[in-house]
């Protein structure tokens, strides 16, 4: 599970932000609080604010961190074209347009029997990457132990094994991250940091051109195994009972590559007063429809392996009540067996309820006159009178009257107006 995240100076961040879904000391709903050696975490992280004011930013900075672990066993030592992989720093100051971003993880393994706690990050500027570290924490320990470190002038490989470690020093170029080589050579530590990363999950409804693709997404097994369809239905049934199975079609190919495992999604709906169906194809369903449809194969994933999913915008196309049946799924232990998590961004205030979320559930990012943004928890919240906000409070209303800050500073739209 992810414990805390940690970035700095990547995009609208300049300073060091933190998204800390460690449980704090508080009474509401702590039958969620799911515990792993002496860490208390929490499943879920609902992040509010106005329009560009850094929200998708936080979701773009771990996608960007797990991007790298993931593949930058991959990248050369060609400048010119790293520049293209580097991240992008605050660009609004001339000491941070050059300087290095960070990225830094606390988290567990999914099935961990030794509930160990791991601790990697890694700082990358213009020239590739100038430090990386991965530390772990047994269960009854009070102090992290280091597995390796680099920078400039270090590397140390001495908690890998010995017979890895010349095979990395050998191979590691300056781009290329420790985790993403010793994965890519077999190195059991190194795999198994990279594979948390893989586990995890990612999706932008934000993004037009994302959210048109993820709507042709099959869920594994969707094809050949009616199992998997009637699961399908059933998770369908939440919000729409008129559709009780689907047909699928392989299309023909029409001999271009890339074509050859296309298929035709039907959806079969009980017509009203009869045995028999109507025959809707999958994309002249509703946007909602293609939405819950696109979240279920990332879903499916997360909840068997225990990952974390990453939603920008969760609320785009979906009415209120269906972002909270998502959310609730998340919520129920009874379901919720693998201890996934859910870390969303939202526009959607009907979810921000004390009766749905608890108060370090709840973060928010705002953006000052300076273009810089900050992201922080309502349980951290103080008002002007110096108290820290109750948990019987309506946060919707105060939200919405900028009690918590995180909204639009808004002016009268008088373009048209006549003069």
């Amino acid at each position: 599970m992810l414990i805390q995240f940690n970035f700095k100076n990547y995009k609208s961040f300049r300073d060091e932000s933190i998204l800390d879904l460690s449980a704090a000391k508080m009474t509401e709903f702590s039958d969620r609080v799911v515990t792993i050696g002496n860490e208390r975490i929490l499943p879920v992280a609902a992040i509010y604010g106005a329009n560009a004011s850094g929200k998708s930013n936080v979701y773009s900075a771990f996608e960007y961190m797990s991007k790298y672990v993931v593949q930058s066993f991959k990248y050369g030592d060609e400048e010119d074209s790293f520049l293209n992989i580097r991240p992008m720093p605050f660009l609004f100051s001339d000491e941070t347009e050059n300087a290095e971003t960070s990225f830094e993880v606390y988290f567990t393994i999914p099935g961990d029997k030794a509930e160990k706690v791991y601790n990697y990050g890694f700082c990358v500027d213009n020239s590739g990457i100038t430090e990386e570290w991965l530390n772990s924490r047994a269960r009854t320990a009070r102090k992290f132990s280091q597995v390796f470190y680099r920078d400039a002038e270090t590397l140390d490989l001495s908690g890998l094994p010995k017979r890895s470690r010349s095979n990395i020093e050998v191979a590691l170029e300056k781009q290329v991250l420790v985790i993403s080589l010793g994965a890519k050579l077999k190195v059991a530590k190194c795999k198994q940091i990279r594979d948390w990363f893989l586990g995890n999950e990612f999706d932008d409804f934000g993004d037009p051109v994302t959210s048109f693709f993820v709507h042709t997404r099959l869920p594994k097994g969707f094809v050949d195994d009616p199992a998997v369809r009637a699961n399908v239905v059933k998770y369908f049934a939440s919000f729409d009972e008129t559709i009780r199975d689907f047909r699928v079609e392989k299309v023909p190919s029409d001999g271009n590559e890339g074509r050859e495992n296309v298929y035709k999604i039907t959806a079969l709906h009980k017509k009203n007063g009869s045995d028999q169906f109507a025959e809707i194809p999958l994309e002249e369903e509703s946007a909602g429809t293609l939405k819950m449809f696109a979240l279920y194969p990332e879903l499916q994933d997360v909840l068997q392996k225990g990952g974390v999913y990453f939603i920008d915008e969760l609320n785009a196309r979906l009415h209120p009540l269906l972002v909270r049946n998502f959310i609730l799924t998340f919520l129920n232990p009874e379901i919720n067996t693998q201890h996934a998590q859910l870390v969303f961004t939202t526009h959607d205030t009907w979810q921000l309820s004390n009766r749905l979320l608890r108060r370090d559930e709840i973060w928010f990012t705002e953006k000052d006159a300076r273009e810089v943004s900050t992201l922080y928890s309502l349980a951290d919240f103080v008002d002007e009178d110096g108290a820290r906000i109750r948990k019987d409070e309506s946060y919707e209303k105060n939200y919405l009257i900028g009690k918590y800050g995180a909204i639009p500073t808004l002016k009268s739209i008088d373009l048209f107006k006549e003069g």
